[in-house]
């Protein structure tokens, strides 16, 4: 058995050679490639299953649309996240800062105007009756007003009407002489009966009243007198005196422009036994540049069942003559 020298190649069909000794011939290269070699390893690869038809993989889409997708994600989570916000703070309760609170007397009505204040009373606790006698009423604190409180506010404001007397003043008897009547019209309408004048008084078109007599004509004047009955054409207050004093407001509506007036009588009367109340005033007014007056009367009956029945009557004072006869109107009236 021949051992070949460490570092060298041996073959099994070739006699030993020593290095840089190789005979005549050249080692030829067939032999070494017939050499055994170790078979290499098969790598198989898996073949993975077909995707499904309607499924598409992300790395198939193209960039735009997968970047547009996460844009959107992103813009409906910043609205979801705002909207729960503004949700939570609409629900909290604002803070308010309350000075001091002013101590509600016990007369003040339960019913309050809606205002901002409103939350805070009702946070309040209710005072001491000792305290409510001796305190007055905080200013922040508004009744509900009704209509007819509202209308009378914003009469006692009209410029054109001053307040009535604190006293009252008789209604006394003007100048002239009282035309002749005949009998009374029934006004079925107002519950009451009023004069019916025979002569210079005329019977008239009623509406919009429910009766209505009126004067002659006047040359070159277009405001003649009228006597009228109906119920009252506005908001009955709590008192009689009250409505009355919006109903004398109301007959400015026909007198001229600008007209303005002057009390001469307020008092409380009796017709039937009913309670009532009469106004008598003046009506001053400027036309075609000349100052002019009118005298005039109001009567509201408190009839059974009904407004208030209204009888007004008013007299220019170019015809004067007939002032006498607002005299014959307020005393003749009556309940039917």
């Amino acid at each position: 058995m021949v051992i070949a020298p460490e570092n060298h190649a041996s073959c099994r069909t070739l006699p030993f050679v020593s290095p840089g000794d190789y005979g005549t011939k050249a080692v030829p290269t067939y032999v070494a490639a017939e050499a055994e070699t170790t078979p290499l390893p098969k790598i198989t690869i898996p073949e993975l299953p077909p995707p499904p038809p309607s499924s598409k993989n992300l790395g198939d889409l193209p960039m735009r649309l997968v970047y547009r997708t996460v844009a959107g994600v992103v813009v409906v989570a910043a609205v979801a996240v705002l909207a729960a916000a503004v949700v939570v703070t609409r629900d909290e309760p604002p803070t308010r800062q309350v000075a001091a609170p002013s101590i509600v007397p016990s007369t003040v009505p339960t019913t309050v105007a809606t205002t901002a204040a409103a939350p805070v009373l009702t946070t309040l606790a209710p005072p001491s009756p000792s305290a409510a006698a001796t305190l007055s009423p905080s200013p922040t604190v508004v009744a509900s007003a009704s209509p007819g409180s509202t209308a009378l506010a914003a009469g006692l404001a009209d410029p054109r009407v001053p307040a009535l007397p604190v006293v009252e003043e008789k209604f006394g008897k003007l100048a002239g002489r009282s035309a002749p009547t005949r009998g009374a019209i029934k006004d079925e309408r107002s519950g009451v009966s009023i004069p019916r004048f025979s002569k210079e008084w005329q019977l008239a078109k009623a509406s919009p009243f429910a009766s209505r007599q009126l004067l002659a004509k006047v040359k070159g004047s277009a405001y003649r007198g009228m006597l009228v009955s109906c119920p009252v054409p506005i908001e009955v207050q709590e008192s009689l005196r009250d409505t009355a004093f919006l109903a004398a407001r109301w007959t400015l509506n026909h007198h001229p422009a600008g007209a303005t007036i002057e009390w001469t009588a307020s008092q409380a009367i009796t017709v039937d036994e009913r309670p009532g109340w009469l106004l008598g005033y003046e009506v001053t007014y400027t036309l075609r540049g000349d100052k002019r007056r009118s005298m005039a009367a109001i009567a509201l009956v408190d009839v059974p069942e009904a407004k208030p029945a209204l009888v007004f009557v008013t007299v220019p004072d170019t015809q004067k003559k007939r002032w006498r006869d607002i005299n014959t109107v307020m005393s003749g009236i009556k309940v039917l």
